[in-house]
């Protein structure tokens, strides 16, 4: 019942973020508590990991010029993703205020007058959102099952609980999802910015021991020294030092809620400099020390060994409330990620429950809820130790940050209109690093970087299956379609008017709906106003009211009408209907019944699909949630008309 809608009719947009008309301060709390969780616990890990020994390669020896090189490595990852890529560059191209790998590339779609390179685009940005469903997985195990590791180091013997309190306290978090976070993400902000300011005092601590580690980071000679001193050894350890860039890409997701300038002024003005005060923290604590084994207990877990006694125990209980709100936000991002995906076509339609009566972003979609839960947990069972997910993690992020400088690439060009000389440089700058990077996570395949890209290609399927059987549906029912005018010249006169208004909701606008011909076909009646009622959804993130209904008079009280919704707006037909007073008058729900045609898919040998991929899209359709469910019709209004189809 829901289409598409071509770059003509997709309307005005304006913006709906979360925070309009909140103080930039308080978009900045905000975006403190939510966008950065992700990133925000890289430092539980991400430094140790990259000295450890990976893929049969020997660990690195933490002497100073190895702890410089790596921290160097850090800081201009930092600065090149992070800073220069996503928070000046990329979330420049934002989509009315949205952005996100689906939100950037219905704007290219939007624009585009070439559909030869959107086509290869749009698969592209198809296959981030596959990645970012791994991503969405593997980031709570990791986060949770690290911070619940620094348990051990103020109970004794917790060793053996590590895995089942990880997992339990996972549970908890996702039982609690139905009831919304609306009133826990309110002291999200708070709570981050207690614990990156415990990052930052925590590096000041260590560094006052060592200032002169500062001067070694931030000179890029020593990363350089780095790769010509160690060569492979190196390669291998970039793969973990992208640990601590992972959850850049949540930057541009969150865009929508907090805005541009908001983001910006946190990450430069608080997290980038309290998340590298921690990790140079973490290298002076290793290089004070006097004797090898000291160094060599300190490298195994820096962070949670750089904690004073004194604090210890709510410094690591902090540090666990950090992961279950950086869970939290990635949890509540694939939620609004499917339901984008659902508006734009590449999901079936699911349950959708609005949490919040006045946040629209406040959103729980069971189906997603339970799938994240049974996974999350599997990844926690299946590879026990935060150190072993290490394994696992950073290819799907890497994989996702490659993919939107290949978008951003068509921006500059496209949308931009950047000439080639200038955008070149720009976007080479950005692949060079990003091919680094994935390349490095690429040798994670055989530890355990196979699940996420599993995953990806799976969840690839599935979206590209589901939005090629709906176009396939649509050519089919198109080809044997009668043309509406026909349909109203032939029917006035031949079947009984009966009171009472009756809504056709259709695919496409062309022909008539098969719920109007099996009605005419078994009942032999007409309602007095017959609506045959389309649902568009824009490439915008919201439209405005004025461009929201479209309605064509076609005498005789049939009527063509469109309702039109941006991909981040929910389909409630019954008060879109309220604005369409042009359309033969007002509705009235008591006296006005839906009609919806539920189509049994046949696979047939057919051009088109694979037939085992036309019975996967017979498979998601069937299980897919309800028009009338989804719509907001009311249930005592609806009747269902079905029939078959090949496709």
């Amino acid at each position: 019942m829901t289409s598409t809608v071509s770059p003509a009719t997709s309307g005005d947009a304006t913006g709906h973020g979360q925070g309009h008309g909140a103080s930039t301060a308080a978009l900045a709390l905000g975006a403190v508590g939510v966008v950065f969780g992700d990133i925000g616990t890289s430092p539980l890990y991400a430094f140790r990991e990259t000295f450890a020994s990976h893929h049969g390669a020997p660990g690195i020896s933490p002497d100073a010029a190895h702890i410089h090189g790596v921290l160097s490595l850090v800081f201009w990852s930092m600065m090149m993703v992070v800073t220069v890529k996503y928070v000046l560059t990329i979330t420049r191209a934002d989509n009315k205020g949205e952005g996100g790998s689906l939100a950037l590339l219905a704007l290219i779609r939007r624009v585009s007058d070439s559909a030869k390179w959107t086509a290869p685009l749009v698969l592209l940005g198809v296959f981030a959102t596959a990645l970012f469903y791994g991503d969405s997985m593997i980031t709570p195990a990791i986060s949770v099952l690290s911070a619940t590791e620094g348990l051990q180091y103020i109970v004794p013997g917790f060793e053996p609980w590590i895995v089942p309190t990880a997992i339990a306290i996972l549970v908890c978090l996702f039982a609690l999802q139905s009831r919304g976070t609306e009133r826990v993400g309110k002291l999200f902000g708070p709570i981050m910015l207690t614990y990156f300011a415990m990052l930052a005092t925590l590096g000041v601590m260590h560094l006052t021991a060592d200032p002169a580690i500062i001067f070694a980071t931030i000179n890029p000679l020593n990363a350089i020294n780095f790769f010509i001193t160690d060569g492979f050894t190196a390669f291998i350890a970039l793969g973990s030092v992208v640990l601590a860039v992972t959850g850049a890409e949540a930057l541009y997701a969150d865009m929508g809620h907090f805005g541009r300038k908001p983001i910006g002024i946190s990450w430069l003005a608080f997290v980038f400099p309290a998340l590298m005060l921690n990790y140079m923290g973490q290298g002076a604590l290793v290089l004070s020390q006097t004797s090898p084994e000291a160094t060599a207990a300190l490298i195994q877990d820096p962070f949670f060994l750089m904690i004073p006694d004194a604090v210890k125990v709510p410094v690591v209980l902090l540090a666990l409330l950090a992961t279950i709100i950086a869970s939290q936000a990635v949890i509540s991002g694939a939620f609004s990620l499917t339901q984008q995906a659902i508006q734009l076509g590449f999901v079936p339609r699911m349950e959708i429950r609005h949490t919040s009566a006045s946040a629209a972003g406040q959103i729980y979609i069971p189906a997603i809820n339970w799938g994240l839960m049974v996974m999350v947990i599997l990844l926690v069972l299946f590879f026990q130790s935060s150190s072993n997910l290490a394994a696992a993690y950073g290819i799907a992020v890497t994989g996702a940050m490659f993919i939107d400088t290949l978008l951003l690439a068509a921006v500059l060009t496209a949308l931009w209109r950047w000439p080639l000389w200038k955008a070149l440089p720009l976007v080479a700058v950005f692949l060079i690093v990003d091919i680094a990077y994935f390349s490095a996570n690429l040798v994670k395949v055989p530890q355990g970087g196979w699940v996420p890209l599993a995953i990806g290609f799976l969840i690839f399927t599935l979206l590209t299956t589901w939005s090629r059987g709906r176009n396939l549906m649509r050519e089919r029912m198109s080809e044997s379609a009668l043309p509406l005018e026909i349909f109203v010249k032939s029917a006035k006169n031949s079947a009984v008017r009966v009171p009472g208004t009756a809504i056709f909701m259709a695919s496409t606008t062309a022909g008539v709906p098969s719920a109007l011909l099996h009605n005419i076909k078994h009942n032999k009646v007409l309602h007095e106003r017959v609506v045959i009622l389309t649902i568009n959804i824009a490439d915008v993130p919201y439209v405005g009211p004025h461009k929201r209904c479209e309605m064509t008079d076609l005498g005789d009280g049939f009527y063509r009408a469109v309702l039109n919704y941006g991909f981040m707006e929910e389909t409630d037909v019954p008060q879109g209907l309220k604005t369409m007073e042009r359309c033969g008058g007002e509705f009235d729900m008591m006296h006005t019944s839906f009609f919806l045609s539920r189509q049994t898919l046949i696979p047939s040998d057919r051009p088109g699909m694979s037939i085992w991929r036309e019975k996967v899209f017979a498979w998601m359709m069937r299980n897919s949630a309800s028009a009338m469910d989804f719509f907001k019709l009311p249930t005592n209004r609806v009747v269902e008309l079905g029939s078959q189809l090949e496709i």
